[in-house]
């Protein structure tokens, strides 16, 4: 490194360690300086819109970059015109922001905001006429932009820690060395991940990646929180008590279960198990979202999708009602005993191995505190092991204790939700052409993000936990590895 980067390098340094505290992601300095980046990249740089550029650029910007030399204003555009947007029809590059790992710092000067800082990781793609695009490099970058005369200008660029490869090569350096993994992990602020390869209807892998604790590397029975993969297991014990015609999918609730918010509004009749299951309730999340924190109707039954916890819920009570027996006793007796689920529960109790539990991290590395549930919830924090959820999975896409009626039904598209999906019965139906599809659900909670999919028809599935808000990140190139080109096609409609 030159004395001259090295110089620059002590400049940013200095900037980040004397402004305040990063900005939240709801915040208008975020949402400005994420803005001026998409204009720079999404539409400058990957365009070639050279205009862009030349409007957002200070006459002062300076460019650092570890695998070439300074530029100033004048040499950077130079290079950009005759380098990467010289022949645009016959090569492109594409930049790809990573956004879980974007920072934002401002910059005062007594009170008076007059710059902010971005740090972060970007992905490099590049296309060569009559060719596949391919993944081609990643690198570290931080931007310093200054307000000059009321206008957000970019004065310095650093680009660094530039790794060069190509989508093949990135994926079995990662994935076939579990050293390679852990450090991937680390660049992605992820403590601990569990990974279920499901082939041939059958759990063929279990992979614990990363540490339990500092020093301490996590079992493969790690015990993971999988926040909303929860309410597949809820709606399988209901689709099983259907299945040996105990319940039925469209007998009203409230003939077990009323919930007194809402029994003054004749809507609660219309309420069944079919719309609980595919989040067509009327209901919000989670009641506490309202200002009264009751539970309200936001819209009539059966006339759209929106996703609810509290349907699940809902139908956990009536379940209790009718069978006399809590949900954590149904699912013991209907899934967790036959499939020998022993590490899974939906309550905190005295027999948990809390040295294989999986403490949940913000983005930062800080502990959030451990959600210890008393009495079942249907929708949420469900404690499972990768091992017990890839046998749930397996149970599900063979059919297991679900009549062919049932199981059709569940697999039917039931309502259309977001970005050309549908949800079935308690999971989310991904179209994937040629008559092949995949079922699919995540989860989302402080310190937990977590997803798995199922593909029936081929006997594919992967289960993917993390333990970390950031713990998304991952998803795209685990998907595209163990799944391949149906792992390509779920992320295309994930971000269509």
């Amino acid at each position: 490194m030159s004395k001259q980067i090295f110089l620059n390098f002590i400049f940013i340094i200095t900037f980040i360690v004397t402004c305040k505290a990063q900005v939240e992601k709801n915040s208008e300095l975020y949402k400005t300086i994420i803005s001026k980046d998409s204009l720079l990249f999404n539409i400058g740089f990957n365009t070639c819109d050279i205009a862009q550029f030349e409007n957002l650029l200070s006459e002062k910007f300076e460019f650092f970059h570890d695998k070439d030399s300074i530029s100033n204003k004048k040499k950077f555009l130079y290079n950009l015109r005759n380098g990467l947007c010289k022949s645009p029809a016959t090569y492109q590059s594409r930049r790809e922001l990573v956004t879980e790992s974007i920072e934002i710092y401002p910059l005062y000067k007594k009170n008076i905001l007059y710059g902010a800082i971005q740090t972060g990781n970007h992905r490099f793609y590049e296309t060569i006429k009559g060719k596949k695009e391919t993944y081609a490099s990643s690198a570290k970058f931080t931007h310093v932009w200054l307000l000059e005369n009321g206008l957000w200008k970019l004065t310095k660029g650093l680009s660094y820690d530039h790794q060069s490869t190509d989508v093949s090569n990135y994926q079995s350096s990662i994935f076939d060395k579990d050293i390679e993994i852990e450090k991937w992990l680390i660049e992605n602020k992820v403590p601990t991940l569990g990974l279920g390869i499901i082939e041939n209807g059958k759990l063929k892998q279990v992979k614990v990646f990363g540490e339990i604790k500092n020093g301490a590397s996590a079992p493969y029975n790690t015990i993971f929180n999988v926040a909303s993969l929860t309410k597949p297991v809820t709606a399988i014990v209901a689709l099983k008590l259907v299945s040996l015609g105990k319940w039925n999918l469209d007998e009203p609730i409230y003939k077990y279960w009323t919930d007194p918010d809402i029994a003054n509004d004749p809507r609660n009749k219309k309420l069944t198990t079919r719309l609980i299951l595919s989040h067509q309730t009327g209901f919000p999340n989670w009641r506490w979202m309202n200002d009264d924190k009751k539970l309200h109707f936001q819209f009539d039954p059966e006339t759209k999708y929106q996703y609810s916890g509290e349907g699940l819920e809902y139908l956990r009570k009536a379940l209790e009602k009718k069978f006399k027996k809590s949900l954590k006793q149904l699912a013991n007796e209907l899934i967790f005993q036959p499939l020998k689920m022993y590490d899974t529960r939906y309550v905190w109790d005295k027999n948990i191995d809390t040295s294989r539990l999986a403490i949940a991290y913000d983005e930062k590395g800080n502990a959030y505190e451990t959600v210890k549930n008393k009495i079942p919830n249907a929708a949420d924090d469900l404690l499972t092991t990768i091992e017990d959820y890839g046998k749930f999975l397996v149970s599900v896409m063979n059919s297991e204790g679900l009549t062919k009626q049932v199981f059709n039904e569940m697999t039917s598209n039931q309502v259309a939700t977001v970005q050309g999906k549908h949800f079935g019965l308690g999971f989310e139906i991904y179209d994937l052409g040629n008559g092949e599809y995949a079922l699919s659900h995540g989860g989302s909670d402080n310190g937990v993000q977590t997803i798995v999919f199922i593909l029936p028809k081929t006997k594919q599935g992967l289960l993917i936990f993390t333990n970390s808000d950031t713990g998304g990140s991952v998803y795209e190139n685990l998907l595209k590895h163990y799944l391949g080109e149906n792992g390509g096609k779920i992320f295309d409609i994930e971000t269509k």
